[in-house]
C-alpha cells in the first residue's frame, strides 16, 4: 500500500481557505488538473455519500465519493469509486487547522492507495505533486494577499521533529475548574511507539475519580483520560500493525488522553474501520470493550436469561442493553431518573424500573415470576450492592464492575449463601493487556457496530476548553450516551 502525506501553510485564515475547499464539487474552478465536474443524482455538494464525477485535463474520468464532512473541524474524507488512472482502494482526507501566528492555515492532505506492481513510485509522485502540491499552489494564489511571502515548504513531512499541541492539565485535586489548557509537545516515536494527532477524546467516570483524587492514579499537575481516536503521524521501529496516515483509536493505560497530540506505546492502539468516525470511536471504545468482556467473557450471556443493567441510559449500560437483547436475553434496566426511561427502552431494555414503593428486588421478582435475575451488571457500587444480591435468582451472578456511589465496603461472604450467589469484580486492564486480547475484542466490537447490533450515541460533544462543563454534566448525571472532547 502506498501512503502520501503532504502539508503546507497558507497565509490566509482558515475560514478563507475552507470557503473554497468546502465546495466538494468546486475543484474544477481552482485545481489545474480538473477540467469539469458534477455531483451525481442532484445531491448537495456537502452531502455525505454523494459522488462527484469529474474529468481530468488529460481526459481521464474519475468518480469520488464523500465519506465524511465537518464544517466545525474544517475537514472531509473521500474515496475513489472508479477511475481511469491506476489508483485502487484510494482513500484521502483534507483537514485544516488554524496557525495562531499571523492568522494562517495549516493544511494537511493525506491518502493511501494500492497500484499495480511497478507503478508505486509513479503514482505516489502523481498524487503528491500533480494533485496535492498543485492544489496547494492553486489555493494559495486564490486566497493569499500579493504581499504574503511567509509560508511552510509543502514538501516537508509533518512528522519531522517535535509535534506541538495542547493538553488539558488538572493542576490539583478538586472540582472541574482545576483544568487548565497548556501547550504540549510529542516527540518522534521510539521503537514500538506511535505518534497520534488526536481528533476526539472520550470522557469517562474514571477521569472524574482521577481528577478528584478518589483514585490516585495520576498526580497533579497531570493529564487524565484513557480513550481517544485520531490519525497516525508516524510510527517507530518494530511497529507493523499501524502506518502513517492511518485512522486509529485506543482505550488503554497509561492515562494521558486529554491532549491533541500524543506519543505512546503502539501495542494497544488499534486500526479504526473507515465506517466509524472519530467521535463515535472515542465515545464508545472503552465502553464497548467493557461491554464485550462483561457479556462474552465475565458472564457469557445466553438466550433466555434475564439480566439487570444499572444505568441503562449511560455509556456502558446502553451498550449492554443493546447487545444483551441481540443475544436473546430479557433485559431489565434500573435507573433513578424517570426522564431516562425512554432512552433505556430505546437501547433495548424490555422493562425499566425506578425507585418507588416497592424495592428493587421486589420489582425484579415481580417481572420474573418471583425468580430474580440470572445476572446483574452493577456499576453503582455501595448504594446498590445489597439490593443487587437480593434481586439475584438462585445461583445468579452479580458482576460489580464500577462504584459510582463509592466502594462497596466489607461484606461477609456467608451472606451470599441465601441464593448461592456468585460475585465478580472484573478489572478492565486484565482483559485488555495484550495486543491479541485487544485485537480480538475490538474486532468483535467493530463488527457489532458495523452490522447495526450496536448503535452508538454520542449525545454530547464539547470543545477542548469546555472540559470543566463536560465533567460537571457527567458527574451530575445530566448526560445520556457518550460524551467526547474535540481538540482544536
Amino acid at each position: 500500500m502506498v501512503r502520501v502525506m503532504r502539508s503546507t501553510v497558507i497565509d490566509a485564515p482558515v475560514s478563507a481557505v475552507w470557503d473554497v475547499l468546502r465546495d466538494y464539487n468546486g475543484h474544477d474552478r481552482w485545481h489545474p488538473a480538473v477540467s469539469t465536474s458534477h455531483v451525481e443524482n442532484d445531491l448537495y455538494a456537502d452531502q455525505v455519500g454523494n459522488v462527484r464525477n469529474f474529468l481530468l485535463t488529460g481526459g481521464e474520468r474519475v468518480r469520488e465519493q464523500l465519506l465524511s464532512f465537518s464544517d466545525r473541524d474544517h475537514s472531509f474524507r473521500y474515496r475513489i469509486v472508479e477511475a481511469d488512472v491506476p489508483l485502487e482502494n484510494y482513500i484521502a482526507e483534507v483537514s485544516l487547522r488554524p496557525v495562531t501566528d499571523k492568522n494562517r492555515t495549516f493544511w494537511l492532505w493525506t491518502s493511501r492507495f494500492d497500484t499495480p506492481p511497478g507503478l508505486e513510485q509513479e503514482m505516489q509522485q502523481l498524487v503528491a505533486e500533480g494533485v496535492y502540491e498543485a492544489g496547494f499552489e492553486a489555493i494559495r494564489s486564490l486566497v493569499e494577499s500579493p504581499g504574503d511571502v511567509s509560508r511552510a515548504d509543502s514538501t516537508v513531512a509533518v512528522s519531522e521533529g517535535i509535534e506541538s499541541g495542547s493538553a488539558m492539565v488538572f493542576t490539583r485535586y478538586g472540582e472541574p475548574e482545576v483544568f487548565q489548557m497548556r501547550p504540549i509537545s510529542a516527540p518522534p516515536p521510539g521503537a514500538g511507539q506511535v505518534r497520534i494527532r488526536q481528533r476526539a477524546i472520550g470522557i469517562n467516570f474514571i477521569d472524574i475519580y482521577c481528577r478528584t483524587g478518589y483514585f490516585r492514579y495520576v498526580e497533579p499537575p497531570g493529564i487524565v483520560g484513557l480513550e481517544a481516536a485520531g490519525e497516525v503521524i508516524d510510527v517507530g521501529d518494530r511497529v507493523t500493525h499501524l502506518a502513517s496516515g492511518q485512522r486509529v483509536a485506543y482505550a488503554c493505560l497509561p492515562f494521558g488522553a486529554y491532549t491533541s497530540v500524543r506519543t505512546m506505546d503502539a501495542a494497544l492502539v488499534v486500526p479504526l474501520p473507515e465506517s466509524i468516525d472519530f467521535a463515535t470511536a472515542a465515545g464508545c471504545l472503552l465502553k464497548g470493550i467493557t461491554a464485550q468482556f462483561l457479556l462474552h467473557q465475565v458472564h457469557p450471556v445466553r438466550a433466555g436469561e434475564t439480566i439487570l443493567v444499572y444505568a441503562p441510559a449511560g455509556g456502558v449500560g446502553n451498550l449492554l442493553c443493546q447487545w444483551a437483547r441481540h443475544l436473546g436475553a430479557t433485559v431489565i434496566g434500573a435507573t433513578t431518573s424517570p426522564e431516562k426511561i425512554q432512552t433505556a427502552l430505546d437501547a433495548g431494555a424490555h422493562h425499566v424500573i425506578t425507585p418507588g414503593q416497592s424495592s428493587l428486588a421486589d420489582q425484579v421478582r415481580d417481572l420474573t415470576g418471583g425468580r430474580g435475575a440470572d445476572v446483574i451488571y452493577d456499576a453503582v457500587g455501595r448504594d446498590s450492592f445489597a439490593q443487587s444480591v437480593e434481586a439475584l435468582a438462585n445461583c445468579g451472578h452479580l458482576v460489580s464492575y464500577g462504584q459510582a456511589s463509592g466502594d462497596i465496603g466489607n461484606w461477609d461472604i456467608s451472606s451470599l449463601a441465601s441464593n448461592s450467589a456468585t460475585v465478580s469484580r472484573p478489572n478492565y486492564a486484565h482483559y485488555t493487556d495484550t495486543q491479541d486480547k485487544i485485537s480480538s475484542i475490538t474486532s468483535e466490537l467493530f463488527d457489532a457496530i458495523q452490522r447495526g447490533i450496536l448503535k452508538v450515541k454520542v449525545q454530547h460533544q464539547y470543545r477542548f476548553e469546555q472540559v470543566a462543563q463536560a465533567h460537571h454534566a457527567l458527574q451530575n448525571r445530566q448526560t445520556t450516551g457518550s460524551i467526547v472532547l474535540m481538540p482544536e
